[in-house]
C-alpha cells in the first residue's frame, strides 16, 4: 500500500559501497526506486546509463522497463534479473510506471574469474541472469527477492559471493581503490601473467577479462574521472572545464566535451545541470 502523500518520500537513488572484503570484486550497489514518488511524465522515466568498463546484474523488484536505446525491444518486469555486459556506447531504459530495481556492478576482470566466462563476447550484451551466468546465479533471485528490504538484499548476494571472492583472490589485497588504480592493477597482473609477455598477449588477456581494449579502458577511466572531478568543482563554485581536462590529460576541453559526449551522451556542462534537473540522469547525480 502505498503512504499518503504527506509522507511520500521523493524518488529514491542510491549508491551503496560493498562490504571491505568485496571491494575488488564489486563495484558499487544501485539502489532505484520511483515506487512512493509523485507520478513522473514519461521523460523523466527514462534512465540513462554510460558506455562502461563494468558488468551489472539488475534484479526488478517492482515494475517493468525496456531498453530503448539502442532500440531492442528487450522488456524485463517484476522478478526478472537481467545481466548486462561492459558497454561501448551510451544507453537508455524506459519505466513505463513506478519501478524498484537493484543493481550490482562488477569489476569484469572479476566477474570473469568467478565464471571463466570470456568478456570480450559480452561487450554490448543483455541476457536473463541464468542464460549468462548459469543456474548457481539463477537461483540467487528468490532469496534475494524475498528479503525484507534493500539492505537485505545486498546482504544476499554478498553472503553468498564472499567466500566465493575470497578463494579466486587468493592473497591479493581487498581494499577499494579508485578506477585508476584497478586499471594500472589490472594492466600490470596481464603483463605478468601466463608465459606470454608480449603487448598481444598482454593486450588479448586484457580483452578476454573485461571485454575491452586497455586504450578504451583508460578513456572511460580518464572520462569518468574528469566528469566527477567537473562535478564537485562545480559543487565548490570553481569549475574551469580547462583546467579539468588540462590535468586529465586530454588536449583541451573541446576535446573532453566530445569524449564525454560520445561515452556518457552529454558533455560535462549538461551534465552537471542534467544530473540536477533531469530524474532521468539520476545516476550521475549519485556518482560522485
Amino acid at each position: 500500500m502505498t503512504p499518503p502523500d504527506s509522507i511520500c518520500p521523493p524518488t529514491v537513488a542510491r549508491l551503496v559501497a560493498p562490504r571491505v572484503a568485496l571491494a575488488s570484486c564489486v563495484r558499487a550497489w544501485l539502489v532505484r526506486s520511483t515506487m512512493c514518488s509523485a507520478p513522473l511524465p514519461p521523460e523523466q522515466r527514462l534512465n540513462r546509463f554510460p558506455a562502461t568498463p563494468f558488468c551489472a546484474i539488475t534484479w526488478m523488484i517492482e515494475g517493468n522497463a525496456t531498453l530503448v536505446e539502442p532500440a531492442t525491444g528487450e522488456e524485463a518486469g517484476p522478478g526478472d534479473a537481467v545481466f548486462s555486459g561492459p558497454r561501448t556506447q551510451p544507453c537508455i531504459t524506459a519505466n513505463p510506471g513506478p519501478v524498484h530495481t537493484i543493481t550490482v556492478l562488477f569489476f569484469a576482470d572479476a566477474l570473469h574469474r568467478l565464471t571463466g566466462m570470456d568478456m570480450s563476447a559480452q561487450i554490448n550484451n543483455m541476457a536473463e541472469l541464468g542464460a549468462a551466468l548459469g543456474d548457481e546465479w539463477r537461483a540467487l533471485s528468490a532469496p534475494l527477492l524475498a528479503a525484507a528490504d534493500d539492505e537485505a538484499r545486498i546482504a544476499v548476494l554478498e553472503d553468498w559471493l564472499e567466500p566465493r571472492w575470497r578463494q579466486e583472490r587468493g592473497s591479493e589485497g581487498a581494499l577499494w581503490a579508485p578506477i585508476h588504480d584497478w586499471l594500472q592493477a589490472l594492466a600490470l597482473r596481464a603483463a605478468t601473467a601466463g608465459a606470454g609477455r608480449s603487448a598481444r598477449m598482454v593486450e588479448r588477456r586484457v580483452r578476454t577479462w573485461t571485454g575491452h581494449p586497455l586504450r578504451m579502458l583508460r578513456r572511460l577511466a580518464r572520462a569518468e574521472e574528469s566528469l566527477v572531478a567537473a562535478t564537485r568543482e562545480q559543487q565548490q563554485g570553481k569549475t574551469s572545464l580547462s583546467d579539468v581536462a588540462a590535468r586529465s590529460g586530454y588536449a583541451d576541453q573541446a576535446h573532453l566535451s566530445r569524449d564525454a559526449r560520445e561515452l556518457v551522451g552529454a558533455s560535462p556542462r549538461e551534465l552537471i545541470t542534467l544530473a540536477q534537473t533531469d530524474e532521468s540522469y539520476w545516476l550521475y547525480r549519485i556518482w560522485v
